[in-house]
């Protein structure tokens, strides 16, 4: 059973290569990294083409068209399924997701259908952020807690294991997400499933390389489908 760890990318020269190394440094079996990168100005892809033509178990997605987020986190996992992964693990490629934990979040498949890096539980935290940036993310957690009735406490999380037979059952062709929203979209298709989900603790460490893509827009555009996730399960349309 191959494990892909997938990992969306723009402008992220300064972190991809030492990621990979950290990653491919755990030596878990069959372990495949795919990153997806929407034709970074900087060559991000281009250092994941010359690390690919020297390990067949590192691939590159360049994506030319319908940038974003949202698509690209889609186009990812449809790729990791199409190449037989078994499991799939979500990552973003600044350096706050630690590859530390990831043998530890596949271990949790044994009980669990989604397992997810939590900064809000017990053991978990976050370092680096502003006082300004942790409470948006407190307010936007608890906006989409209580707006999808998700039992999860740290829901912005993108740092995520999955069966395989979680990203089957949400039907990835039909994710509408454009931007970071992916993150929950997916996370409500699969609480909706029935799937089991279960956290554990992390420390979530802020960039310290390159510079951030959420900006206000992004976070409008994220709260406005939130809604539109609710309005239409209201609808009965997922």
């Amino acid at each position: 059973m191959k494990t892909f760890v997938m990992i969306p990318t723009y402008n992220e020269s300064e972190n991809i290569g030492n990621l990979i190394d950290e990653i491919l440094k755990l030596k878990i079996k069959d372990l495949h990294i795919a990153v997806v990168d929407d034709n970074s100005p900087d060559g991000t892809w281009k250092i994941v083409q010359d690390i690919s033509k020297k390990n067949k178990n590192v691939h590159l997605l360049l994506r030319k068209v319908n940038k974003g987020r949202g698509a690209a986190g889609r186009d990812g996992f449809i790729y990791c399924m199409k190449h037989d992964a078994g499991i799939v693990v979500e990552m973003d490629a600044d350096m706050s997701h630690n590859p530390k934990y990831i043998p530890k979040m596949i271990g949790e498949l044994k009980n669990a259908d989604l397992v997810l890096g939590s900064r809000r539980i017990e053991g978990g935290k976050e370092t680096g952020r502003s006082l300004l940036r942790r409470f948006v993310t407190w307010g936007a957690n608890l906006y989409i807690k209580v707006l999808l009735g998700i039992k999860v406490n740290d829901c912005n999380s993108g740092f995520r294991c999955f069966r395989r037979k979680v990203l089957e059952a949400i039907n990835l062709e039909r994710l509408e997400s454009k931007g970071p929203a992916i993150v929950q979209e997916i996370l409500f298709k699969a609480h909706l499933k029935g799937f089991r989900i279960k956290e554990i603790p992390i420390t979530f460490v802020n960039r310290t390389k390159g510079h951030s893509k959420l900006g206000i827009p992004q976070l409008a555009a994220g709260y406005f489908m939130v809604l539109k996730l609710r309005i239409e399960h209201l609808l009965g349309r997922i």
